[in-house]
This record gives structure tokens, sequence and C-alpha cells, in this order.
């Protein structure tokens, strides 16, 4: 019996999912690698957990200022095209991150600066690769186990690569870091070059991309199924995901570790995170996907509650199971309903508000995050972040409730859903 076999693994039966999986998987495990050092020598560097919020913002806002441009090209360009030019343009900024580290040039401003090109990267590489989800399985029922496993290969990546970032940073350089980030990058390129896909066929009638954002907008207005899944994880994004600013922080304060301590820590809200997302791939076609979207943010918020004040590190490593657990099966959940409840036409505009809400949200949370742990510290910025989670999780089970019994009619793709 083959792997494609087994209901959660069904999206390997398309050849192009397989290399999709393939080229994500060595770039998110870079990625992260790069991540990891970056925020472990900006704190090591400045010892602020401002800081931290500050080099999370500098990566993730500029994603927020143009990624509905990103959604617009991903509705109207070719998305391999513009794919292969961001891994390009990825491989530039790391190698230059790279160059810098290893002739042991560190200056904050330059390792910011070239987290801000990242971030305009990102913009339009992630709603590429989001909505080509749906072009490379070869059946459209498989579109939430590619949704699902991807989600899943990106969380092993985050317990496998900050772990061994963490052994990098202190045998060698950081430097090595983006070396091996650069590498993958060039590899996912050659990946995503041996898909087959269907010649891109441009839309005819095209707007400007102001006015096409616009109907995105005024589309989610007519579809507030989708719209209150979004505005929910856009809170959550704003005052419980920077939870993961203070990491660095917990690591070198509260458990007076080093980076590898901090790799720990990253790599066990990963090993949660892959449970998550393998459960949400082995659910059957009907399940209730909002009914998993509260859950997961109940369960994040009772894992920042109790890691929050764990003075034990082998206790912490498992309350942060919860966390991450809760904070990647809820962004997985909500790309599943968008991505099989928008219209096909409006599916990269569906997107990249969605990632939009997320990339303006998460860096302005995070310097949120970090000016309330210089005044209260860590601790109680997690305690109350995760007080936060249970209430948003409270508040919009009702919300999903009343919603539902007004019978508001759902453009669902049932066969979408994981089955």
């Amino acid at each position: 019996m083959s792997i494609s076999s087994v209901n959660t693994f069904r999206a390997f039966q398309s050849n192009n999912f397989k290399y999709y999986f393939a080229g994500r998987s060595i770039s998110q495990f870079g990625i992260w690698m790069q991540r990891t050092a970056v925020v472990w020598m900006i704190y090591s560097l400045t010892h602020s957990p401002f800081m931290l919020g500050v080099t999370v913002f500098a990566e993730q806002f500029p994603s927020f200022l143009f990624s509905f441009v990103g959604g617009v090209a991903a509705d109207r360009y070719d998305r391999m095209k513009i794919i292969r030019w961001t891994q390009i343009g990825a491989v530039v900024q790391t190698s230059l991150l790279a160059i810098l580290l290893l002739c042991n040039h560190i200056v904050v401003w330059e390792i910011l600066s070239l987290s801000v090109l990242l971030g305009i990267i990102n913009a339009f590489d992630v709603p590429a690769r989001q909505t080509m989800i749906n072009e490379v399985v070869s059946d459209p029922g498989d579109v939430s186990s590619a949704l699902s496993l991807s989600a899943a290969m990106s969380s092993v990546s985050k317990v496998l690569a900050p772990a061994a970032a963490g052994f990098v940073l202190e045998h060698w350089n950081a430097g090595i870091c983006f070396a091996l980030n650069a590498v993958g990058f060039i590899v996912v390129i050659i990946c995503f070059s041996r898909m087959n896909l269907r010649p891109f066929e441009r839309r005819a009638g095209e707007k400007k991309i102001l006015a096409e954002f616009k109907e995105g907008i005024l589309y989610l207005k007519s579809a507030p199924e989708i719209g209150l899944v979004i505005l929910m994880v856009s809170l959550i994004g704003l005052l419980v995901l920077p939870y993961d600013t203070l990491i660095p922080q917990v690591a070198k304060v509260t458990f007076k570790g080093s980076a590898s301590t901090f790799g720990y820590i990253s790599g066990f809200i990963g090993l949660g995170a892959v449970s998550g997302t393998v459960l949400l791939a082995s659910l059957k076609r009907n399940a209730n996907l909002r009914f998993y979207l509260i859950l997961s943010t109940v369960v994040l918020g009772f894992g920042l509650i109790c890691f929050a004040f764990a003075a034990n590190f082998y206790l912490a490593l498992l309350f942060v199971l919860f966390t991450g657990f809760g904070s990647v099966m809820q962004f997985t959940s909500c790309n599943i309903i968008v991505q099989s409840e928008a219209a096909p036409h409006m599916r990269g505009r569906a997107i990249s508000i969605l990632l939009t809400a997320i990339f303006g949200m998460v860096p302005l949370g995070s310097l949120l995050t970090g000016y309330a742990s210089e005044h209260i510290g860590s601790q109680w910025t997690l305690f109350i972040q995760g007080l936060l989670s249970i209430a948003i999780g409270i508040l919009f089970y009702r919300l999903f409730k009343a919603a539902k019994k007004e019978d508001v009619p759902q453009p669902v793709a049932a066969e979408l859903v994981n089955n």
C-alpha cells in the first residue's frame, strides 16, 4: 500500500504536489534556521525584549504593506514566474546576510534592513504559493490534505531547524545558517521547475490593482462567513501570536540558557504544531473546521497561561507543545476555510486579505508584546496573552453560533473540506 492511499497523505497522489512539497520542505527548513539565527543574534547584541519585537516587525510589516499587491498579482499573473523571481530575490537577500556574518561585519541596522527586504519578497511569494495549491493537486478534494500537509511540513521545520540553528550558533557562525538557506532557495527553484502545470491563462478585463483589491474587500462583506474567520485570526495575530517574540528572553533570562535552549523551546513549539496539522489532514470531509478553529484558540491560551509561570524547564517544554498545537492549527484551519469557501476568481485576493491581516497584526503585536514585556515582564505578558486567547475563542464561538442560526448561504465546495 502506497503512502498516498492513506487518507492523511492523499495529496501525494499528484506528482506536482510531490515536487511542491519537496521544495517547500527545504525552503521552510532554511527559513526557520535563518529566523532563529537573526532573533538570537539581535537579542545577544542588544539584550532588549523590545528589539525582539522590532526584529519581527522589520520582516513582517513590509509583507503587510505589499501583500494586497501580491494577492492581486497571484490572481492576475503566472504564479510560477512570481515564485521563480521571489526565490531569486531570497537567494540574494540571504547571501548578503551570509557574507556580512562570515566577514564578522555585524551591524544591527543592516540585519534589520535585509529583514525588511525579505518581508517585501514574502508579500509576493506567499500568496502565489498558497493559491498554487489548487493547481498542484490532481483531485480538488485533496486541497485540504495538501494545505494541512504543507503546514505540517512547516511545523516539522520549526521542530528541527531551530535546534539545528542553535547547534550551528554554538559551534560556528550565524553566517553558516544563512549560507545553507541560500542553497535551499536554489533547490526550491529546481523543484518547482520540475512541475508540469497547465499553461497560464491571463484573465480578460483586468482592472487596476487597487480596484481589484477593493473588489476583494466587497466580496468578503458579501461573504461574512469568511470575513468573520479572518477577523478572528486578525485579533489573535495582534494580541496573542506574538508570544514567540519573547521566547529568546525566556530562554536566556528565565532558564539561564543559551542558543541551544532557545532552539529546544522553538523545536517543541514546532512539535506541537506538527500534531495539530496532522490532525487537520486526517479529518473527514464533513468536519466542522470552525469548531477546530475555536478549539485551537482555547488550547493556545491554556498553553500560554501554563508556560508563563513554569519554573521547571522540562515542564515548560510540555506546555509549549500546546501553544504550538493551537497557533499553527488555528492558522491552517482558517487557511483551509478561506481556500475552500472563496470563489475561484477571488481566491488569490481572499488569501491576500488573510495574509494582510496576519502580516499587519503580528508585527504590530510584536511591538506591543516587546513593550509590555519591558514594563511588566515576560511572564505576566504571556499570562495576559493566554487569557486574551481564551476570551477571543469564547467570543467567536458565540458569533459563529449566531451566524449559523441566520442560515447564511455559504459558497462552500464541500468536496474541498478534509476527507
